[in-house]
């Protein structure tokens, strides 16, 4: 069993104007799995992949492959020597060239061999019957499809993939995500994904890596980059979010829902405690009676409906809130359209609250 990575990169960092726009990012990824790495634009996701591929040079920082060195500041194998293969948003077939051609393109060998890999992933990807076509008779996904082939075709250990399904609509994206997920355990690659959708991570990574700034804030397996975040902001580019503010006083911090434990910050301290709308939680049995507590969700808070929208497979009911005048959102599931001006009580789940000092 293989322990050296198939990828690791130490400490790159590259800079433009004078701005660190990847700031000493490591990590690394086994043969076989997916790691995303997951942020908002300009963040330094696509400089990383960049390096990574040899298209650009890094400041300082090394990359290695199972355990050998292929770039640091003085040593660099060229781009097209690496076993790396690259997947972007842009498929960029050739349009002159057949399927096959497309897929066989850089292939080193024997005719026959070629024809022969081109022949098995394109049986792989279920577009055999388009061997002999061009890529304009195909549609986004075949083409996208037929991309990932000649990704793979020289069996690459690495796959760097750069939004790749962003140009698909989401009728495709899930089916294409799903299979080209598949193929790549199946050849074994190490894949490095970068993406600005959380779901898409959540979907295919073993690994999230969630950057910002330049830097690696959080990474960890995708339930635990979810359920623990390392702040507000990793809490908010999963999903939406409510702010309760409080104040730290012997280790808990008072708020209208009931008092939340804040170990290990000193009195004094203000703090934000962060929850998402499913776990504000309407109480149906409580309406019409007073702030009582409950065993698992504390006090009971007023709050009055300013709105509320049905979402397809949820809804969404913003409260004004009677104690401060904030505004909360709760989702329902199915249809929960409750008119404007309804009072209704509400409770926060506690062991889905993250407190963090403001």
């Amino acid at each position: 069993m293989q322990t050296t990575p198939r990828l690791e990169i130490r400490n790159l960092k590259r800079h433009f104007g004078g701005r660190a726009v990847v700031d000493d990012v490591s990590l690394s990824i086994k043969a076989g799995q997916v790691t995303c790495l997951l942020g908002p634009s300009g963040c330094g996701k696509s400089t990383t992949l960049r390096m990574i591929a040899g298209v650009e040079m890094q400041d300082s920082g090394e990359i290695y492959v199972d355990g050998k060195l292929i770039c640091d500041t003085i040593f660099r194998v060229p781009p097209e020597r690496r076993e790396i293969g690259l997947m972007f948003q842009d498929f960029a077939l050739f349009p002159h060239l057949s399927v096959a051609d497309n897929v066989g393109f850089g292939l080193k060998g024997a005719k026959e061999t070629k024809r022969a890999r081109v022949e098995e992933l394109l049986a792989r990807v279920d577009l055999m019957r388009f061997i002999d076509g061009y890529p304009h008779q195909l549609s986004g996904g075949e083409q996208q499809r037929v991309a990932l082939a000649r990704a793979l075709a020289p069996r690459p250990r690495i796959m760097l993939m750069d939004e790749p399904f962003s140009g698909l609509d989401n009728r495709l994206r899930d089916g294409i995500r799903d299979e080209t997920l598949s193929l790549l355990k199946e050849e074994d690659t190490a894949v490095l994904l970068v993406t600005h959708e959380p779901e898409e991570a959540m979907r295919m990574a073993d690994e999230i890596a969630l950057m910002r700034g330049g830097k690696i804030v959080q990474q960890g397996a995708p339930y635990n980059v979810y359920n623990r975040p390392v702040d507000h902001a990793a809490v908010a580019f999963f999903s939406d979010t409510n702010v309760l503010q409080a104040r730290v006083q012997g280790s808990l911090a008072e708020t209208a829902f009931g008092d939340f434990l804040a170990p290990g910050l000193p009195d004094g301290t203000d703090v934000d405690i962060v929850f998402r709308p499913q776990h504000l939680k309407i109480d149906f049995d409580r309406a019409g009676s007073g702030p009582l507590p409950t065993p698992s969700d504390g006090v009971a808070a007023r709050g009055t409906v300013v709105r509320a929208r049905f979402l397809g497979h949820e809804s969404l009911v913003e409260f004004k809130m009677d104690h401060d005048g904030s505004t909360l959102k709760a989702t329902v599931p199915n249809v929960f359209l409750p008119q404007a001006g309804r009072v209704m009580w509400l409770t926060v789940k506690r062991n889905r609250c993250f407190v963090f000092a403001r």
